[in-house]
């Protein structure tokens, strides 16, 4: 009670010793050229919100204690200035950056891309607007180090440096995005690029404030949906676009309005599309018969899926054995989202509200659950309703499952998925300003997710996902040291039931403290961090697979304990869990050695635990046509255990250095990086086979229709390689860029670890005359031979893009009217780290016109 007494005590001090009095700070921001910036953002250290400057450059700002004001605008150096209540008026100039500057709402110090000690990408404004796909994967994977797992362009997630799934966090505001996405390739991500007002990619681990989900990196999706500065008055946008590969129509809408510090925010978007267009290619089919395809032997589950169609059905040709493509079937979107939010924005304090709503349906290649001997009798039943030839989608908007029984005609039963979301946040923030805590924020977030996966009309399989979560900041400062102390809290239900249920339900729930501090030492500035996280993961489940509904598979006579009896092996039920500790710390330099010159340095050891999908799988993953076994299973013969006794913690160590020139009218940003990882989990062919008739067997009891059984080991394991993005400005009118990464990853063994992206090298030439613009870009992938086992060679390919913007006004409304052409020479690409590579090939030319107007 003592303690209690004296922390009640403090709090209380340091809220009300803040000083009552404040006084309105008023200045101008300048270029170098002595001309205004308008819209400057001008924040002060400890506040939520933040004021912009006017058309004059000019801004007038609360200030009631010493503090630090920090001024920051895209593609300017911030710069940051010591202020008090009595501080006469102030002009601060802003130097433009050569290289694309914006302040980093994922780094909890306030820091642009250009001034901190890891590496980070940002995507924002029109150049955002104007590159947004369907999915996040798609939407960010011309930077450098990001590619795609491209489950086709309507699910594909981002792969950083290599790394995806469980080790890349995805968060919305700071906020986990809650979905499905780590536990298979074909599961989409739930955030719409359209929707945001800025994407950052953190490369590298980023466990300090996010997690250990975040040992590879984290992307975050900036939004308003809380507004966090005063609105005044009435603003918003709209957008409509078209793309002529999939006659894909998307509508886009944002809406916001203030008074006296209240605040209302809406935005939406509804998508609305066909199946994509590609080049001519071979589908893999009974000729390639030699489990060559992939990783995972996908040609004996493609056979199936493709070769019964003609010409007529998906623009499939037929020339002897081998059926030809110009369309990858059932990659459909019909899309509507919206998000509503309102908010209260004062001196001290800010507090806000909102609530996300997520309808989509979308076609999931390759997903055919024909051939995989489930005991139905599919070739009775009718297929997906989506006459692809057509691109008529028009019948998603009611939304409900009979609509999706129109025949086709062929045998292979066309699966969708529909994904359903409601997500709730809420925002707290008092500013104290006192001396030694700035300011006290609190986030929290509810996220309830289904994703059902849909054959005959009927649910074949539902996954859900409950999410709690809450995070607080305590930003403060102590004597020349700035940072924060954290705590976050995250409670996750996830459940499968159906057909594709491999993985168990299970509760994971961590609590974690951490801290991030930084300070001046002259021209260098030191960041250190650390993170202690409780991680818990509890499931409850059989011990036979029966528990993942394939009652028909023949899998009791496989029994986990083969010792007992099948009756008494059914009735077996094992309440696991997993309870471990992850500790991560980091340690980070920037060397500001001249003007518009900095090297950062930054170390850091991150730990985290298997998810569920990585320790308790075992059953058939349809999406890619294997049988998952996770770490805590062990085969005996053809037997199956569950023995998890002996999991460690998947453990890395990343150096990252980068090294940036970001004044003049030539900058760059270069990334060199390196990772050791310990007990690095993947996936490794066992040599065994499965089938619903005979279970799993070794792979010299060949069966038509067996698939491999895939289980995860965990090695240690190296990934290294480097980034640069090199911008020139020619003049004012003409600029070039050119970008490129390069990666290596393999076992300690000397294997490769498997879908590793190729390397990519890329150019653009961009040409603005006055509200003209032009930019010509050609990205070339390069040929990945550095194969996993079972995978084969990708070859490299050339993607020519073009765009084309004009800003101009009509009747008071500012608008752009854009058309971007993408793979302009209509180039075939495969991509190496897909699980459906041969399957589902890049998109060919593609048209893309639009129009987007502000008010």
């Amino acid at each position: 009670m003592f303690k209690q007494s004296l922390i009640t005590f403090a709090i209380t001090s340091a809220i009300f010793s803040s000083q009552a009095s404040a006084a309105q700070l008023k200045g101008k921001v300048l270029d170098t050229n002595n001309q205004p910036v308008p819209n400057a953002t001008v924040h002060l250290h400890g506040k939520s919100q933040s004021v912009k400057t006017d058309i004059n450059g000019q801004f007038s700002i609360n200030v009631d204690q010493a503090a630090q004001l920090h001024v920051s605008k895209d593609n300017f150096i911030n710069e940051r200035i010591d202020v008090t209540p009595d501080s006469p008026y102030v002009t601060v100039k802003l130097a433009p950056s050569s290289v694309e500057s914006v302040v980093v709402y994922a780094s909890a110090l306030h820091k642009s891309n250009i001034e901190m000690a890891s590496p980070v990408a940002v995507l924002s404004g029109d150049e955002l607007k104007n590159s947004a796909k369907p999915t996040l994967g798609e939407t960010l994977k011309q930077l450098p180090g990001i590619n795609a797992s491209y489950f086709g362009p309507v699910s594909s997630s981002p792969i950083i440096r290599g790394l995806d799934g469980p080790r890349v966090k995805i968060t919305q505001n700071g906020l986990d995005s809650s979905d499905a996405s780590r536990v298979g390739p074909d599961h989409a991500n739930t955030n719409d690029s359209l929707a945001a007002q800025q994407i950052e990619v953190l490369r590298g681990p980023a466990t300090l404030l996010y997690g250990s989900g975040a040992i590879g990196g984290v992307v975050n999706v900036v939004d308003n949906r809380i507004p966090t500065d005063v609105i005044e008055g009435v603003q918003g946008a709209a957008e409509f676009s078209h793309d002529t590969n999939s006659n894909t129509n998307t509508v886009a809408a944002l809406f916001e309005a203030g008074n006296n510090g209240f605040n209302f925010h809406f935005d939406g978007v509804t998508r609305k599309g066909g199946d994509y267009e590609t080049p001519r290619f071979a589908l893999p089919g009974e000729e390639h018969d030699d489990h060559d395809h992939d990783e995972h032997g996908h040609d004996e589950h493609e056979e199936h899926g493709h070769n019964e169609h003609g010409e007529d059905e998906h623009g499939e040709e037929a020339h002897g054995e081998t059926e030809y493509a110009e369309r990858v079937a059932n990659t459909f979107i019909d899309s509507e989202q919206f998000n509503i939010g309102t908010s209260f924005v004062g001196d001290h304090l800010t507090v806000g509200l909102s609530y996300g709503r997520i309808e989509t349906d979308y076609g999931i290649p390759a997903h055919s659950h024909e051939d995989h001997d489930h005991g139905d009798d599919h070739d009775e039943h009718d297929h997906d309703e989506h006459d692809h030839d057509e691109h008529d989608h028009d019948d998603h908007d009611e939304h409900s499952e009979d609509e999706h029984d129109h025949a086709h005609g062929a045998e292979e039963e066309a699966v969708f998925a529909r994904v359903k979301q409601d997500r709730w946040q809420a925002l707290f923030n008092y500013a104290l300003h006192n001396n030694w805590i700035e300011s006290i924020q609190v986030r929290a977030g509810f996220t309830d997710y289904e994703h059902s996966e849909i054959e005959h009309g009927a649910v074949g399989t539902t996954f859900t996902n409950e999410t709690t979560e809450l995070r607080t900041n305590i930003e403060h400062r102590l004597g020349e040291w700035h940072g924060i102390i954290g705590y976050h809290f995250s409670d996750s239900d996830y459940a499968a039931e159906g057909a594709e249920a491999f993985t168990p339900a299970t509760n994971t729930k961590t609590h974690a403290f951490y801290v991030l501090e930084e300070r001046r030492f002259g021209d260098v500035t030191l960041e250190l961090g650390a993170r202690v996280e409780d991680f818990a993961l509890s499931s409850n489940f059989t011990s036979g697979h029966d528990e993942h509904d394939h009652d028909d598979h023949g899998h009791d006579e496989h029994d986990h304990e083969h010792e007992g009896h099948e009756d008494e092996h059914m009735a077996e039920v094992i309440d696991y869990t997993l309870d471990t500790t992850n500790f991560s710390a980091s340690i980070g330099a920037v060397y500001d050695y001249a003007e518009g010159h900095n090297v950062a340095v930054n170390l850091s050891r991150s730990e985290r635990a298997p998810l569920t999908a990585e320790l308790l799988s075992n059953g058939l993953h349809i999406a890619t046509s294997t049988y998952e076994l996770g770490l805590g299973y062990h085969i005996e013969g053809d037997e199956v255990h569950f023995e998890p006794e002996h999991i460690e913690q998947e453990r890395s160590t990343n150096l990252d250095i980068s090294i940036r020139r970001f004044i003049g009218d030539f900058g760059y940003t270069v990334n060199f990086f390196y990772n050791d990882v310990s007990n690095y989990y993947y996936q490794r062919n066992t040599g065994y086979m499965y089938t619903g008739e005979h279970g799993i067997e070794l792979a010299d009891h060949h069966h038509d229709g067996a698939l491999p059984v895939y289980q995860f080991e965990s090695a240690d394991a190296e990934l290294y390689g480097f980034e640069f993005d090199a911008h020139y400005q020619i003049d004012a009118r003409n600029r070039i860029k050119v970008y490129g990464d390069h990666l290596r990853a393999e076992l300690d063994s000397g294997e490769y670890l498997p879908r590793i992206p190729a390397n990519k090298l890329g150019t653009s030439y961009r040409f603005e005359l006055e509200d003209f613009a032009a930019e010509l870009s050609a990205t070339h992938y390069m040929t990945q031979d550095k194969l996993a086992q079972s995978e084969t060679k990708t070859d490299s390919y050339t993607l020519l893009n073009a765009s084309f913007s004009y800003d101009f006004s009509l009747s008071g409304v500012d608008l752009v009217g854009y058309v971007n052409v993408d793979n302009i020479t209509d180039e075939l690409g495969f991509v190496h780290s897909s699980f459906i590579k041969e399957q589902a090939p890049l998109p060919g030319r593609n048209f893309k016109l639009g129009i987007r107007g502000y008010f």
